[in-house]
């Protein structure tokens, strides 16, 4: 069995508030996409040792067009 991420797998949608402004934050991708130009190719448990999440987790950067504020969400993955 394997652990995924029901957001990067389009299984769940994670609505977030801004907690500055109150408009809907867009979910941009997985935080490992944004590391460098390669990253989004190089197999999960390298990029996990980047970004400090344990391997039952998918940090994902929402990011609000209104005011430009991001928070990155730690997504629980779920056993397929």
């Amino acid at each position: 069995m394997e652990q995924v991420c029901p957001i990067c797998n389009a299984m769940a949608v994670y609505l977030l508030k801004c907690p500055v402004c109150g408009n809907q934050m867009e979910n941009i991708g997985a935080l490992q996409e944004f590391f460098d130009d390669y990253s989004p190719y190089l197999p999960m448990d390298i990029t996990q040792r980047i970004d400090d999440a344990p391997h039952s987790q998918c940090v994902h950067l929402f990011y609000c067009k209104t005011c430009h504020y991001d928070k990155r969400i730690p997504i629980d993955r779920v056993i397929m």
